[in-house]
């Protein structure tokens, strides 16, 4: 978190990997803007990424790290170990908490504090504050820098495969036990929470169709990749990555499951189909259910204590039986040991299956609404009443324990959903199969006491006793009084009920008088309250059983209503049987209808596949820059020349064409197109570029196949040849024509000696014509009057040496013109660049006296 990170002018992209490393550490990055930068490959690459803090010119670079560097939370005199501490009071991050909730719904209160604070003293750092009091004041100015720290705190640190050890695991012990028992229309489902960039969903995918494909085995496959950033799934959706992957990547995987686009890579169709994106907080939201498959690497790092205990059991309860769970190598499941079982213990790869335990319901999500506080926000945090809340639970806890008469909550059906205390006294299994029905568990002797009662407080919906009720505890008689409150509304639904059991201490009389007569008194006494007893027990049964009479008739009666509405039911049925009848046979035509409809769609989806890789191989195939542009001039494709003639990259698709650094030299080209989109009118101008080539610029509107316009495509044509071969075909009439005017008769030889031209003074003073001259060997005109040793020699050092030479003699019986004296000049003529030299020769007759 201490690191700063400089990228200056250079080609390529190195640089951008160690950036995006040193910002997800908390540290510093900073590049140099492309205006002062020789080479800006490497600056732009990094912008690119969106890992970089400051844009500077080299001299702010300067100033700006001088100033880093006397920051107070990057002096050395802070003891790193006290550095959460050292930011600043509670209350202030509290406040900078609630504005993040409130602008973006995340409550980053209970996520790790040291991350946390790591990355508010980070931006505090760029922004030139000291304190997070300044801090706050500048979040509330500027509503954008909510979202900014928003996404800082949003580590999306991720990678192909990492951690291959992992993926090796997957390859051998996981997906075979996942294709076990899957039957090939069953779907394999995963889930991939905090998915980043979509590094890791496209991983998993990829060693799925590498196994499958190995095994010979096929699935459909739903992989669900969620995350809290929207930013962050959009790049996921379009999976276009920078060449660096290629690091982590082998070139065989390359090869199979990317298509190279510019200056990166592009997940290719088949396995980008297989993944769903889509945002989601894993804290709040509800999970995806019945998966195979649950990977969740290096989220849980950042979660505090409470959170990581919400999300792992809702792992638990999103896995089928047998499902499995990656998890990062500093992350483990902790106190839920019971949830989940290490797959190996000794390569101690974190990947983790599901026990068969009973299936625990989702846990209670955390509610995602704003706590209201005012402006000033002078109120406690919510910490204290958190800490309330707990110290009542305790003391409720501990009061239970201790005074509170052991009980159950049972619903309307007599099923036991909780036993508060110390229940073994009065509850038992039954022998059989496992119940937990109230009236099954009761001991000896208070079954149809619990039901008359239960019945009576559902009846009135009041609370009902019974006391004095005895039962066999360990082969002894034991006194027991029971209650029975109802719970929720009158006659609802989800009405139920409190039991509690209440055992009557008996007390020891004193026996007064002889010991005789104590023992006929205890004797007597005895037989009474056996007699009250028995009498008591008569009456209750009587009681009981009138309940239960009037049970019984009442259940008379309703089933008595319920079978006349059975028979209206059944005629309406037959009723309604013949009408699904008749609307069968519609749905049969229909069916046919949309089967026929399905087939043509299918036809359609496949030409306009086919149109999709034909207009592909297109751009890849044509050898000419293109970039497709939209109504606001943002860009939306490109070929993969335009990378290298306008420097244009993957990562600038989506910005305006007027924030570029174009690589060609064109005036108010925003305007230009902006003419032709609203004149329909082609565009052509030549341009040219920094490395002197020249390139004929053609904006055209973008129609669509409805003839509306969309956009604008600019295309790039290398006219150099052409503007090259046009300057030498004019040079060289201009030449010809000048030969052609000169009195003194010329010859123009290649380097070869051959004649290339001669002007019409030659043909007249040596009487020949152009048939007999263009083409042949100087040496060869006439009858080999040029034929001479020294000329040979001096021609042929003309154009190696840049020679030349002046009033060679030549005296010689001509056959058609007769005996002449003539002085040669020579010299060598340079063309445009790539076209060879020539050798111009010249005559002139000196006249003997």
């Amino acid at each position: 978190s201490r690191a700063i990170g400089v990228v200056l002018s250079g080609t390529g992209s190195d640089g951008a990997l160690g950036l995006k490393a040193i910002k997800a550490g908390g540290g510093i990055t900073l590049a140099q803007d492309e205006e002062t930068a020789r080479y800006s490959g490497m600056p732009h690459a990094a912008v690119a990424t969106g890992q970089v803090d400051l844009v500077l010119p080299p001299d702010g670079i300067a100033k700006e790290l001088a100033r880093i560097v006397r920051h107070p939370h990057l002096s050395p005199a802070v003891d790193r170990r006290k550095e959460p501490a050292a930011l600043g009071a509670p209350e202030a991050l509290q406040k900078i908490f609630f504005l993040l909730r409130q602008a973006t719904g995340v409550d980053f209160s209970q996520y790790k504090q040291s991350t946390v604070e790591r990355r508010i003293a980070r931006r505090m750092i760029v922004h030139r504050l000291d304190s997070p009091g300044q801090y706050l004041k500048y979040l509330q100015k500027t509503p954008g820098e909510v979202l900014a720290l928003f996404d800082d705190m949003l580590i999306s640190v991720t990678g192909f495969f990492r951690e291959p050890d992992t993926f090796d695991m997957l390859h051998e012990r996981v997906l075979p036990e996942i294709f076990k028992d899957k039957g090939p229309e069953s779907p394999i489902r995963i889930w991939v929470p905090g998915c980043a960039t979509g590094e890791e969903p496209y991983s998993v995918a990829m060693a799925l169709l590498e196994y499958m494909n190995q095994r010979g085995q096929h699935a459909p496959i739903q992989i669900f990749a969620t995350d809290i950033s929207e930013t962050a799934i959009e790049r996921a959706r379009t999976g276009n990555y920078s060449d660096s992957i290629a690091g982590d990547v082998s070139e065989e995987r390359l090869r199979r499951f990317f298509v190279r686009s510019g200056a990166g890579y592009q997940i290719c169709k088949m396995v980008r189909d297989l993944c769903i994106f889509a945002r989601q907080n894993v804290v709040k939201d509800p999970p995806f259910s019945n998966l195979d498959l649950l990977s969740c690497r290096n989220l849980l790092i950042y979660l505090g204590p409470s959170l990581q205990r919400r999300v792992i059991p809702t792992f638990h309860y999103a896995l089928n039986p047998g499902g499995y769970l990656l998890l990062g190598r500093s992350e483990t499941v902790g106190p839920f040991a019971d949830l989940f079982s290490l797959i190996d213990r000794e390569k101690k790869v974190p990947i983790y299956a599901k026990k068969m335990t009973a299936t625990r319901l989702p846990p209670e999500m955390i509610r995602s609404e704003a706590v209201v506080v005012p402006e000033d926000f002078d109120r406690p945090v919510v910490a204290r009443a958190v800490a309330q809340r707990d110290l009542e639970r305790d003391v409720d806890r501990l009061l239970l324990r201790h005074y509170a008469p052991p009980g159950v909550i049972v619903n309307q059906d007599m099923e036991i959903l909780h036993f508060r205390g110390q229940t073994g006294r009065f509850l038992e299994p039954a022998s059989g199969a496992a119940s937990l029905n109230l009236l099954k568990m009761a001991r000896s002797g208070l079954a149809m006491d619990l039901r008359a009662t239960i019945h009576e407080a559902r009846k009135e919906h009041r609370s009902a006793r019974k006391d004095g009720l005895h039962m066999a505890a360990n082969g002894d008689s034991v006194t027991v009084n029971i209650e029975v409150h109802p719970l929720g509304e009158p006659h609802g639904d989800d009405t139920h009920f409190l039991v509690l059991f209440n055992e009557v201490v008996p007390t020891d009389a004193a026996p007064t008088g002889t010991p005789a007569k104590a023992a006929g008194k205890t004797a007597v006494r005895a037989e009474e309250a056996e007699v009250q007893r028995l009498r008591d027990e008569l009456s209750q049964m009587k009681t009981t059983m009138q309940s239960i009479i009037e049970e019984h008739e009442a259940t008379n009666e309703e089933l008595r209503a319920a079978n006349e509405e059975i028979q209206s039911a059944n005629e309406e049925l037959q009723s309604t049987n013949e009408e699904l009848e008749t609307a069968k046979e519609e749905l049969q035509s229909s069916n046919e209808e949309l089967t026929t409809l399905n087939v043509e769609l299918e036809n359609q989806n496949a030409e306009a596949n086919r149109a999709i890789d034909d207009f592909n191989n297109l751009l890849r195939a044509v050898d000419i820059p293109v970039v497709l542009l939209d109504n606001e001039l943002r860009i939306r494709r490109f070929t993969s020349p335009a990378v290298r003639q306008l420097n244009i990259r993957p990562a600038d698709e989506g910005r305006p064409i007027g924030e570029l650094k174009l690589g060609i030299n064109v005036e108010n080209l925003e305007e230009k197109t902006r003419e032709v989109l609203r004149s329909l009118n082609t565009f052509k101008e030549d341009v040219p570029t920094k490395e002197n080539r020249w390139y004929s610029l053609r904006i055209r509107p973008y129609r669509t196949a409805d003839d509306r316009i969309t956009g604008a495509v600019l295309a790039l044509v290398d006219v150099t040849e052409n503007r090259r071969v046009g300057e030498w075909l004019l040079a060289k009439s201009l030449a010809e024509g000048i030969v052609a005017a000169v009195r003194q008769p010329l010859l123009v030889l290649d380097a070869g000696l051959n004649v290339v031209m001669a002007n019409k003074a030659f043909y007249r003073g040596f009487k020949a014509n152009a048939g007999e001259t263009e083409g042949r060997l100087v040496y060869e005109l006439g009858d080999g009057q040029w034929d001479n040793p020294d000329l040979r020699r001096l021609l042929e050092e003309i154009i190696p040496r840049d020679a030349q030479f002046e009033g060679f003699e030549i005296l010689h019986e001509f056959p058609r013109i007769g005996r002449k004296h003539f002085l040669l000049d020579a010299r060598r003529l340079d063309q445009e660049k790539d076209l060879p030299s020539l050798i111009l020769l010249g005559f002139s007759e000196i006249a003997d006296a």
